[in-house]
């Protein structure tokens, strides 16, 4: 099945749904981190929940495929968008923000993909704290991968008491190694999933 991101229309559509409301206060913190750190930083996707959601999904950095679309995304057209669609399948698009560790692309033009070095991980890790107070309804918090998995003192120093789940990170690098990866991913995924509390409007 083809990626909804490689649709040019549909991209065309989500860069202008980052003026949403449920958009808007994360496209200003992409924003001002690209002029701040005068690196290319990928928008969250607005078909995700945005400053609504209540479970943060940190994966480790863009990819250099990010250009393509400029957004953290399910959606896009690569393999590790694919598994990220199969993933969260059940759970609702609305309850969910992608994000990165260290959101601002560290690959050169052309260069593989490449671990983030002590200077880029201290300088990602930093900037959970400011994207915590854009997400006032966060129940849980999972981190994807070795890399993603370093920020969850970060995570827990911000907002005390909230879930951090580990997962291994859904790249086919990884979730073709064995057939126990993506059997724990869907796992962590599930757990994270039970551990949202009751919609409002379902309680009422």
């Amino acid at each position: 099945m083809t990626a909804p991101l490689a649709d040019p229309a549909v991209l065309a559509a989500r860069r202008a749904a980052l003026a949403a409301p449920h958009m808007a206060p994360l496209a200003r913190f992409a924003a001002a981190l690209r002029c701040t750190t005068g690196l290319a930083v990928p928008d969250a996707d607005p078909a995700d929940g945005g400053i609504g959601a209540r479970l943060l999904l940190l994966l480790e950095t863009p990819g250099p495929s990010m250009p393509t679309t400029g957004l953290v995304s399910r959606d896009n057209p690569t393999p590790t968008g694919a598994n990220l669609r199969r993933f969260l399948a059940a759970i609702p698009r609305a309850e969910v923000l992608i994000w990165n560790a260290v959101p601002f692309l560290i690959h050169a033009p052309g260069a593989r993909n490449r671990a983030p070095d002590a200077a880029e991980r201290e300088a990602g890790l930093a900037l959970l704290p400011p994207l915590l107070e854009l997400l006032p309804h966060l129940a849980v918090a999972v981190l994807a991968g070795r890399f993603a998995a370093r920020a969850a003192p970060a995570l827990q120093a911000a907002r005390p008491g909230l879930p951090v789940l580990r997962m291994p990170h859904p790249s086919p690098t990884y979730t073709c190694t064995s057939p126990a990866v993506p059997a724990l991913i869907a796992s962590v995924l599930a757990e994270a999933a039970a551990l949202l509390p009751p919609c409002r409007d379902a309680a009422a």
